[in-house]
């Protein structure tokens, strides 16, 4: 039986109630993304509420709403939230994201979507919708995080390689323009296997310098880099 809890070094996160568990994708998207500085931070489809305890982490200022669709999932990102340290700036809300309308937008959104396009199903219904693209497609994640993200603020997501186009596209629909773009390689004679994207609502002054991140260069050997990020979350 899997662990039904994860332990960081700062927080312990129960998964066990979660259509979608503790992996390599949120952490990498906590660890990535840009929180300095903003005030008010959003994380669409928080799940167990994995990244925006990273971002209460991160930035010891900000407030954190985590906004998820799944009542289970609500419910244990609450009480992951509760036995934190920082229960005081992160609110869980059960709600759908299109129907979701705050009075003050966000300094930093980030969101770890749903991407098997055309997939097949998977039987259990909870688990189906927090993977599959039918419930938050591409391009209405994007209206969203462009309805929602302050005039400076930045949207993160992580998403697979090959899904990288499909949600680039979707952003410029919603006039949000590609900031950063790191490419994600487990090994360097494999191919990347995820993109993590960050995009603005002004168009940027140069043109998007593309970033390769190799998590192990050789076998059991953490990459220098990889290992920076993520030295403050793992044991």
């Amino acid at each position: 039986m899997a662990n039904p809890y994860f332990q960081f070094k700062q927080f312990t996160v129960w998964h066990d109630r979660c259509a979608m568990k503790v992996g390599t994708d949120a952490v990498l998207l906590g660890a990535w993304m840009h929180v300095e500085g903003a005030h008010r931070m959003l994380d669409i489809g928080c799940g167990c509420g994995l990244i925006a305890l990273m971002a209460a982490q991160r930035n010891a200022e900000g407030r954190v709403v985590a906004v998820e669709i799944d009542a289970e999932a609500t419910r244990q990102a609450r009480e992951n939230v509760e036995r934190s340290p920082w229960k005081e700036r992160i609110e869980v809300v059960n709600a759908d994201i299109c129907t979701f309308h705050p009075e003050e937008k966000f300094d930093a959104i980030f969101s770890n979507p749903p991407y098997f396009v055309n997939a097949l199903k998977c039987p259990d219904k909870q688990r189906s919708t927090a993977r599959h693209t039918d419930t938050l497609d591409f391009d209405t994640l994007m209206r969203c995080a462009a309805s929602l993200l302050s005039v400076d603020g930045e949207f993160s997501v992580v998403v697979p390689m090959e899904a990288a186009p499909a949600i680039k596209a979707a952003a410029i629909q919603h006039r949000l323009f590609l900031s950063r773009e790191t490419h994600v390689y487990t090994k360097p004679s494999a191919p990347a296997k995820r993109a993590l994207l960050a995009f603005k609502p002004a168009l940027p002054d140069a043109s998007t310098d593309v970033r390769p991140l190799v998590m192990y260069p050789h076998p059991g050997v953490v990459g220098e880099e990889y290992g920076e990020m993520v030295n403050d979350f793992y044991l």
